[in-house]
């Protein structure tokens, strides 16, 4: 992985930042840098949303309980956004990551770095998120991605939370994890992007599996059953794409994988909770109100381990019944009725 460097501000001297997305992630990071004491800039592509997030002082559309700090201001312009911050947190969907960056390219000054919180695969290529970056920036930026088991509701309410800012230059990673840091908000460090992201991205394809597997009533073992082998396939995968065990087996692998299952905060487990119950994927879509990562990353989940030949049983029928309508009982049997073999194996 490239490593660049760059001269960093003294620590005491506050920071300014721009978050890049408004939806609940976005808000509820914008609302811990703030309590931690950085000045931030919010921004969204729809102009209606940030202007009337302005107006309330709160994200009533998608966090009404939780007033904004008195430190953190709202732009409708994205150019202003970005040129008045010493940092960027880009918090948007994964399909609309690389497009982003691309227009903001013009706008950042030498050695800035990027950051982002998205968690998911850039649509149609199946590229990990740091890899446009890579490709678009070259080794001019340190890159960072912030994951890791965190609903953005909990981190509104300043309920303890720990994540993982993981990237591609140790120093810039700790600046962004002590922007982070404080209160409830425990920020720990990685030099693992690959591990970070892909630990990100699954786990999301297999919260829709337990998801489906709870809405059709099929139990707590199965479940538990499920999240396991899960974390196999997510291992196997990260072992054929070279991330460490010990990432996927930390706060941005297993933490993140026990939380989405789990937890019905996670739009994902809602998703299949939706489809085991026999609602249509756009039924289910429409009624959560907001992006389902696990939609399109299920899609490139499926090819990557195809074109790396992983054994991912799980999530391929995952796959199979949000993209070609196949029945969720079905998609049990099939996974039932496979052979015996090692556990490890």
């Amino acid at each position: 992985m490239t490593r660049v460097t760059r001269r960093e501000t003294p620590a005491a001297q506050p920071l300014r930042f721009a978050v890049l997305g408004a939806g609940s992630w976005g808000t509820a990071l914008a609302m811990q840098l703030a309590r931690a004491g950085s000045s931030v800039v919010l921004w969204d592509w729809d102009r209606e949303h940030i202007e009337a997030v302005g107006r309330a002082g709160c994200n009533e559309k998608f966090l009404p309980d939780y007033p904004l700090p008195e430190n953190i201001a709202t732009e409708a312009d994205l150019e202003r956004a970005v040129r008045g911050a010493d940092e960027l947190l880009i918090v948007v969907p994964s399909h609309a990551f690389a497009g982003l960056l691309q227009q903001i390219e013009p706008w950042l000054r030498p050695g800035q770095g990027v950051a982002w919180a998205c968690k998911g695969l850039d649509p149609g290529t199946g590229r990990f998120l740091h890899e446009p970056a890579e490709a678009l920036f070259g080794d001019e930026r340190p890159l960072a991605v912030v994951t890791g088991p965190s609903f953005a509701k909990e981190v509104a309410a300043n309920l303890p939370t720990a994540i993982t800012v993981a990237g591609t230059d140790p120093a810039y990673c700790e600046r962004i994890a002590h922007a982070l840091h404080g209160g409830n908000f425990r920020a720990y460090t990685s030099d693992d992007i690959v591990g970070a992201e892909l630990g990100g991205s699954v786990k999301n394809v297999l919260a829709v599996a337990t998801g489906i597997c709870d809405g059709m009533g099929l139990g707590n073992n199965a479940r538990a059953a499920l999240i396991t082998r899960g974390l196999a396939e997510m291992m196997r995968l990260g072992r054929a794409m070279g991330a460490r065990p010990q990432t996927l087996t930390g706060l941005t692998g297993v933490g993140d994988l026990v939380l989405t299952c789990t937890g019905d905060l996670s739009r994902n487990r809602r998703l299949g909770l939706a489809l085991g119950a026999g609602k249509t994927v756009d039924e289910a879509v429409a009624e959560i109100g907001q992006v389902v990562e696990g939609v399109k990353t299920s899609a490139e989940i499926w090819r990557l381990a195809g074109r790396l030949g992983v054994d991912m049983p799980i999530s391929e029928q995952v796959y199979g019944i949000i993209h070609k309508g196949r029945d969720p009982n079905q998609a049990v049997r099939a996974l039932l009725a496979r052979e015996p073999k090692s556990e490890t194996a």
